[in-house]
């Protein structure tokens, strides 16, 4: 069963930079930096949750549960996150792997995983 979350944000949400960009600044806390030369990486104290590639194709790389981990990458067009794949990263190749609200609440679900793994000390601080 869908999400009422996942249903409400079914509506058009390309996978470009600019889109990608403003749903996870969206989030409380987050912020973006530049890092390996031309990743643009999303992160929350410090700990990242998005990371999209800046040169074409663009590719999108998240956090993922371990059971969503396995169900992704059995579908056309995502692979484990290189580098990352032990932590239950993947890596959107294609535009079309996902469908808008599906791909935003998985973008939401990594913000907020990482979110949950920060040290007590830091999750009172962005309160």
């Amino acid at each position: 069963m869908l999400s009422t979350e996942y249903r409400v944000l079914s509506t058009v949400f390309p996978m470009n930079v600019e889109s990608i960009r403003r749903y996870c600044m969206s989030f409380p806390h987050a912020t973006e930096t530049v890092q390996w030369g031309d990743d643009l990486v999303f992160k929350i104290a410090e700990k990242m949750f998005a990371i999209v590639v800046l040169r074409p194709p663009h590719h999108l790389a998240f956090k993922c549960a371990p059971d969503k981990f396995f169900e992704l990458t059995e579908r056309e067009g995502i692979i484990p996150a290189p580098y990352m794949a032990r932590a239950q990263w993947v890596s959107v190749q294609r535009h079309d792997a996902l469908e808008a609200g599906e791909l935003k609440e998985l973008i939401r679900n990594s913000y907020d995983m990482v979110k949950a793994k920060l040290p007590k000390k830091v999750q009172a601080k962005l309160k």
